[in-house]
């Protein structure tokens, strides 16, 4: 094989590969001999097939996979004997006019991983700002969790109904005295100001009082979904069957126990937990933006532009989705074209941080352990059906482009608490709100797009964009197939730092609310 270099500009690289076409040959009789014992053919003992028929028979199939395998090997040849690192898939050409009995010549263009001078970590100095848990927290959390669980006990006869207030009902709705679908319901429990129902029907049972009777006349929103009822004034006959107020939740250890806990002092512990769990997220996203922001600021190395374009094609494609589900998708979209540029920067910013901190990591010995991918790919697997885990883990054990994308996000973290371990770093205790203005305040702001419109774009922008490096090829040697190893790994999903918190309990819906949209009468759209 011939190898002659057509392009050597930056991180561009482009070689004229010259395949004789007696290589080709010799490979296709080879293939014949070694498949001819098994070809059967009308006249002819198993195995006794002439090599010529065997060649005239699969001749044509036989030449495209020795082409197609001899290319694959060339390619290997190449980025060994020239000591390539290829930043992705290149790209190969097979000259046109090239027929069986002729050189093959092929065209390959890559661009290659830039020599990345490993970083002097000495010196490296980080602030640790932690948000300490007081014991006012807990109790705070305590009590919204108790505000959440609302309950209602009997009220007086002659207590009138105010906001607030639980109401159980009968009622029959009609227009134009006639009852409609799904406006007649038993022992519905509305509460006062909720918004449940449709406006004007809450506001109208203001001061009833137990075993009251009223009829009122509330209108049908335009917009409401049963076509039938829509802007029409309908009437409701309502009985009262018992007013009721909301009774105040005790945080003791009843309560606790209601929640699943053995005692009070359970949930304070596990809340203390989960709010600790929650600003140590926020302490190492602060740490961890601090960290890039200053590997960023030290090294200004060309990058692989077809990696800054896959890089940014993923961040655009995320804007666009956001953008689509805006109030005004049009103009959100323009805002976003405005700043493409500043995309671009991200991008770049990213490629490079991830190039980086690969190097950093394999200098320094960081690896992804065996267990520890076997864990991965198990926890990735149970995202899937029981009957596709299977081929999920079959698949990610075939094919080393895929199972590097599911490594990049452990061994991205892994090089992080390595450089968190190497860092001098001061701890300092502040609140949760001078955590966060420090978040907002380590963003590189000549790569931030204007916050005017930070509202509108997804979270690789609000939550830092350029927080999270592209992941970068980890091979440092000549791959051994181009196909698998050419590619860098994707970037990891974006990790959610804090706890999850407990959701408020839905106040109880009137009866009608069970039924479908368009059958139901009082219930607000």
């Amino acid at each position: 094989m011939q190898i002659k270099e057509t392009t050597s500009d930056g991180l561009k690289r482009a070689y004229k590969l010259t395949i004789p076409a007696a290589d080709i040959a010799s490979r296709i009789d080879a293939e014949v001999k070694k498949i001819a014992p098994q070809v059967k053919m009308p006249g002819f003992r198993p195995g006794k097939v002439p090599a010529n028929l065997v060649k005239k028979m699969h001749g044509e199939q036989l030449h495209a996979q020795m082409v197609n395998d001899v290319i694959r090997e060339s390619i290997d040849s190449l980025m060994q004997q020239k000591k390539l690192r290829p930043a992705m898939q290149p790209s190969i050409d097979l000259e046109e006019g090239y027929a069986e009995g002729k050189d093959a010549e092929l065209n390959v263009s890559l661009e290659i991983l830039p020599d990345v001078a490993t970083p002097d970590l000495d010196g490296l100095k980080l602030d640790r700002l932690t948000v300490p848990v007081s014991d006012a927290q807990v109790d705070e959390a305590i009590k919204n969790i108790a505000d959440q669980q609302k309950s209602y006990k009997d009220a007086p006869k002659t207590k009138k109904a105010a906001e607030g207030d639980q109401l159980i009902i009968d009622f029959t709705g009609s227009v134009d005295g006639v009852e409609f679908e799904g406006g007649k319901a038993e022992g519905a429990a509305l509460v006062i100001g909720s918004g449940q129902f449709i406006p004007g029907f809450e506001e109208q049972l203001t001061g009833v009082k137990t075993g009251d009777e009223k009829t009122i006349t509330v209108t049908f929103p335009a917009d409401y979904p049963a076509e039938n009822l829509k802007g029409k004034d309908a009437q409701f006959a309502i009985t009262v069957k018992q007013v009721k107020v909301e009774t105040e939740s005790k945080a003791d250890d009843e309560f606790a126990k209601s929640l699943g806990l053995e005692s009070l002092d359970k949930l304070k512990e596990l809340l203390r937990g989960q709010l600790e769990q929650e600003t140590n997220g926020l302490t190492r996203t602060q740490m961890k933006r601090q960290l890039l922001d200053t590997l960023a600021a030290g090294h200004d190395f060309e990058v692989p532009q077809g990696m800054v374009d896959a890089e940014f094609d993923q961040i655009w494609a995320q804007l666009e989705q956001e953008a689509a589900k805006d109030e005004d998708p049009a103009k959100a979209m323009k805002e976003i074209e405005a700043e493409r540029d500043d995309y671009r920067h991200i991008a770049e910013r990213r490629v490079r941080l991830g190039l980086l901190l690969s190097e950093i990591g394999q200098k320094n010995g960081v690896e992804v352990t065996q267990q520890e991918m076997a864990m991965l790919t198990q926890q990735a697997a149970q995202q899937y059906r029981n009957e596709d885990r299977e081929r999920f883990l079959q698949f990610i054990a075939n094919e080393p482009m895929a199972a590097a994308q599911l490594r990049a996000p452990l061994y991205e973290d892994k090089v992080v608490d390595f450089l968190f371990g190497k860092a001098d770093v001061t701890e300092r205790e502040v609140t949760r709100e001078e955590l966060e203005a420090a978040i907002e305040a380590e963003e590189v702001v000549e790569a931030k797009p204007a916050k005017k419109a930070a509202a509108k774009k997804p979270a690789a922008k609000k939550s830092g964009a350029d927080e999270k490096p592209a992941k970068a090829a980890p091979a440092k040697k000549a791959p051994a197939k181009a196909k698998a190893d050419a590619k860098p790994a994707e970037k990891p999903e974006a990790k959610k730092a804090a706890a999850p918190k407990a959701e408020a309990k839905a106040p109880a819906k009137a009866a009608p609310a069970k039924k479908p949209a368009a059958k139901k009468a009082p219930a607000k759209k």
